[in-house]
Formats: structure tokens, sequence, C-alpha cells
């Protein structure tokens, strides 16, 4: 197998251009992608397929996400730009009514074989209706699977293995990892599954659950715990839905204590569906709980208020210890 590196965009676009070059029914469509991206995602991609295949729409989130849930019932698969997770929600309607409903309402006669790039997260000094981190929302949603990567290895794999899905896809890149580099194998194809996490670091005193960007902050928490005593497994879910519920039983069945990690806000974030699937499938009274998120308020604009919301290694490494020492 061959290993190269690429940044995190880079992974993006050598995925998407994978797919448009193995199959004439991959389109792109979205603001700005025949210009490249906002953050590069889609460079080079216009050359070489054409205004046909990577196409610049209006701004219009309900009309380009009703198009391509269309394009996708007449058989190609768009992948959809809405360059922030927060500009979908002018598009709910045709997400969760339309994309995520029509191959059960029409009794599998239809299917929307669509991708949703939503780039999720705190966006560094752009407020709060830049920088939310949605996940549980369509996690919620029966119908739509939902992909978080945190490498460019997994950008570039479950891109690929979101465009080859059936259903729809809410894939959430992060609005912060674009400019990161780590090595990239395209023809792995044990890493392009949905639903399979990833170990990111063995341990026997607690296992530690994220994904996306706190999934690193998580790994960089785990190394400063180790110098302290402190064995932590780190896990890397990877995908929302479907998420491996085995791996993360089995792991915090095996160390005692469970921390869910997450970037969006604690109340009914996604970490609580973690939580109470492992309370409901590990033996009774095996794993004590926590998680570490932000707490239920907006990103503020100013360093300081936006500071109150964010989390880093530092802060998932104080909270960590002091739970175990509770």
């Amino acid at each position: 197998m061959t290993e190269t590196k690429l940044t995190y965009a880079e992974a993006a676009a050598r995925a998407l251009r994978d797919s448009l070059e193995a199959d004439e029914s991959v389109v792109a469509l979205g603001e700005d992608v025949g210009r490249g991206g906002i953050f590069g995602q889609y460079k080079g991609l216009a050359e070489a397929f054409g205004s046909g295949r990577v196409i610049d729409t209006p701004i219009s989130e309900a009309t380009i996400v009703g198009a391509s849930v269309g394009m996708a019932l007449a058989g190609l698969r768009p992948v959809v730009e809405m360059r922030v997770i927060d500009f979908a929600l002018c598009a709910i309607d045709e997400i969760v009514n339309q994309a995520a409903k029509n191959r059960f309402m029409f009794g599998g006669q239809g299917r929307v074989p669509v991708v949703l790039r939503l780039p999720n997260g705190i966006w560094t000094a752009s407020a709060a209706q830049h920088s939310q981190s949605l996940e549980a929302w369509f996690a919620h949603i029966p119908g739509l699977v939902v992909v978080a990567p945190s490498s460019p290895a997994d950008n570039y794999h479950l891109l690929r293995a979101a465009i080859a899905s059936d259903d729809p896809v809410i894939y959430l890149e992060h609005k912060e990892l674009w400019g990161e580099s780590g090595p990239v194998v395209p023809d792995d194809a044990e890493a392009a599954v949905l639903g399979r996490a990833r170990t990111l670091r063995a341990g026997d005193d607690v296992t530690i659950v994220s994904w996306s960007k706190a999934a690193r902050w998580s790994l960089q928490a785990a190394d400063t715990l180790a110098g302290e005593g402190i064995s932590a497994e780190v896990i890397d879910l990877r995908t929302i839905w479907p998420w491996d519920r085995d791996a993360v039983i089995r792991s915090a069945s095996r160390t005692g204590r469970l921390v869910v990690v997450h970037e969006a806000v604690q109340t009914a974030g996604f970490g609580a569906e973690v939580v109470a699937t492992v309370a409901e499938q590990a033996p009774a009274g095996s794993v004590r709980f926590a998680r570490v998120a932000p707490p239920r308020l907006p990103v503020g604009y100013s360093p300081g208020l936006e500071a109150e919301v964010r989390l880093d290694a530092a802060v998932i490494a104080d909270r960590v210890r002091a739970w175990m020492s509770s």
C-alpha cells in the first residue's frame, strides 16, 4: 500500500477527485466549489471535471439541497457543499423531511445517495452563527448517516465511503482541521468502513470516547495523564451514526470508567446517548461515567467569551484527573 502525506483539505479533494473519476454519476454542487471551496477542499476539481460536474450554485441553501435530493432520486450521487453547518439550518426541511424520509415513505422505491458536507465545530472569532456543533441534531433523525472525520486519512476514506453509500450522509468536517497534515493510504479498504471506531491509544484505567477535533485533544490529554500514571484508552468514533457500540462497551467494561468528550454543548449532546447505551448494555454497576463538554451557551465572538465554551487537551486532562480522584 502506498502512503502519502496530505492535509485534511487535500485528502478531501483527492477523495472527491477519485470518486468523480471512478463514477460518472458523482457530481459536486454548492457555493464557491468552482473556486476551490473556502477551505480549499475542492481545489483543482472544476478545472479537471468541468462546470457540469463541479457546479457553482446561487446562495440559497434550500435550493441547493432540494436540487440535490432530486438529482439523487434521478440516479446521480451529489456531493453538496454547505460551507458551514450553521447554514444548513436554512435547508432543514429538505434535509429532514425530504432526504432522510424518502426511502421509508416510498417503500424503498427511491434512494437518496447524497453527501451533505457541513463543516462543524468552533471557528475562531466567528461567533455564535458560525461555530455550532450540531451532530446530535442529525443523529436524532432516522434515515441519516452522520460522519465526523478527525484526520486526513479519515477524511479521505470516510468521504469515499459516504459517496458510495445509498443513504443520505451528513458529513461533518471540522472547520479548524483543514490545514492539519498526516499520512493517507488511499488503497486501505479497511479504513473506508462507516460505523467502525478506531482506538487511537490503548489504556487500562479509563476509556475516553470522542470524535472530530475533540478526539485529537483527547489523545493529547491522554499523553499528559500517562505522565501522571493514568493509563487512558482513547477511542475515536469516526461515525456518529451508526456508531461502534461494541468497541466502546468492550473498552469501558474492561477499564471500568468511561468519559465522553465532545465540542457540542453537553445538554442533550451525543455523549448522553453513548453513556446511556453503555449503562444499559454493560454489566450492571461495572462502569462509572462522566462527560466533558461545554456549557449550554452560544459561542461568543470575543476571545474571552469564546474561551468559556472551548475545550482543549488541558481542560480534558484536568476534568478527567479531577473526576478520577473524586
